[in-house]
């Protein structure tokens, strides 16, 4: 597929994943009433997210290897539809838990997919762009969610939210089975075997040259994950905005992130994606500076919130390229495993600091401005105190223990010269 066609594809099956966090987080607050419960136990429904996004994946990647990326993903999809029905109906929060877990696994498989079609088909800057040009559109959808979200509650209730969800579920099935090509040539069933998994989940645990811009990811968009679903908390509650009011506030993220993605799609046309990723790392520390000031020292308002959250998106959109096409570069007959591991420990990221978060501090601004400078200290350490001379890493040559017969060179040419 065309560099364009692979970006819009990838784009609107990643988009799945955030689009169905922010546009259930108006809800939140309103849900606490309707359901009688605590906020503790409505961010339970995000935390169960989280778990299935995080944890389905590292069985997503495995699966396209082994059986191709679209069969898998449409599977997945459909298990996200059946969450987002059950989401509808449910009557207690403890069945809502199960719609958001069914929901969590089925999404798992845009993150892993997408950046298994682009390593499939493409690499180095080529990839890097499409990377960019993903993240570009991906900003799009999250952005226009909460406002959407919002108004969905405001006029139509907490049901139509999930409908919306269904919907773009059906849309999303429609377009892999419609407008998508395979792009894992050469499947390998052996490649779902528990133990194949196992030994290649270990060669990218134990390589650096993974797990460096893995650990990023984690703590770079999983610290975006741990900040937004405490924000409902924080701008509703505490600062008084009403649902659509938060969602006009919220796209300033992703207008943030829109233009970080723009400006790195022009940075990468002359500098190396390394040094762009450096350049939105300590955007990123930046921002865990100004969480910690703005929200433990001032009076609660608006810009005092959102100015550290727009600065963190534009930071992780100039570091998400180059990470990604970083973690994926030498591993192209694992790509699907290498792409699962790579989503999970971004998701894992989120889902951690998000429980730590809530479970620590019981004032959620609190919670934010002393967790996002943690991470983004955690990831200035990874970035520079995981270097070794030359970056070389041994283990980085994408040699499973088990192999696969060696393949024929293809339209794309052998896997290891590319």
């Amino acid at each position: 597929m065309s560099e364009r066609r692979t970006a819009l594809i990838g784009a609107l099956i990643v988009a799945l994943g955030p689009v169905s966090l922010s546009l259930y987080s108006p809800a939140l607050p309103m849900l606490t009433g309707i359901f009688h419960t605590s906020m503790a136990a409505l961010s339970l429904t995000i935390t169960v997210y989280f778990l299935g996004f995080a944890f389905a994946q590292l069985a997503c990647g495995p699966l396209s290897d082994a059986y191709g990326r679209r069969p898998v993903a449409i599977g997945f999809y459909a298990v996200y539809l059946l969450g987002s029905l059950i989401a509808i109906l449910a009557p207690t929060i403890g069945i809502l838990m199960v719609g958001r877990v069914l929901q969590g696994v089925g999404v798992a498989a845009g993150i892993t997919i997408s950046r298994a079609f682009v390593r499939d088909q493409f690499t180095g800057a080529a990839a890097a762009r499409i990377m960019n040009l993903i993240g570009l559109m991906l900003a799009i959808g999250p952005g226009i969610s909460p406002t959407l979200g919002g108004l969905i509650l405001t006029f139509l209730g907490w049901h139509a939210i999930f409908v919306v969800m269904a919907l773009y579920g059906v849309l999303a099935i429609l377009v892999l089975i419609f407008w998508t090509r395979e792009t894992n040539r050469r499947p390998d069933p052996g490649a779902a075997r528990p133990a194949r998994v196992m030994r290649n989940y270990l060669t990218l645990a134990t390589s650096r040259r993974f797990m460096r811009p893995g650990l990023l990811l984690a703590l770079t968009v999983g610290g975006y994950y741990t900040f937004a679903p405490l924000m409902p908390f924080v701008l509703i509650q505490r600062v008084g905005l009403s649902p659509p009011q938060f969602g006009l506030a919220m796209a300033m993220q992703s207008v943030a992130y829109g233009v970080g993605s723009v400006l790195t799609g022009r940075l990468l046309r002359r500098f190396d994606y390394a040094m762009v990723l450096a350049l939105g790392l300590w955007m990123v520390a930046l921002s865990g500076a100004a969480f910690a000031i703005c929200l433990l020292c001032l009076p609660l308002c608006l810009p005092v919130v959102m100015i550290p959250s727009v600065i963190w998106a534009f930071g992780i959109s100039l570091v998400t390229p180059g990470a990604t096409t970083a973690a994926l570069a030498g591993f192209p007959l694992m790509a699907g495993s290498a792409s699962a591991l790579a989503g999970f420990l971004q998701m894992g990221g989120g889902l951690l600091g998000s429980w730590l978060a809530s479970s620590l501090f019981a004032d959620p601004a609190v919670a934010i401005g002393l967790s996002m400078p943690i991470m983004a200290f955690l990831a200035l350490l990874v970035q520079y105190g995981l270097r070794t001379p030359g970056e070389g890493d041994p283990q980085s040559q994408d040699e499973p223990l088990e192999r696969a017969p060696a393949p024929s060179a293809g339209p794309l040419g052998d896997a290891r010269s590319a």
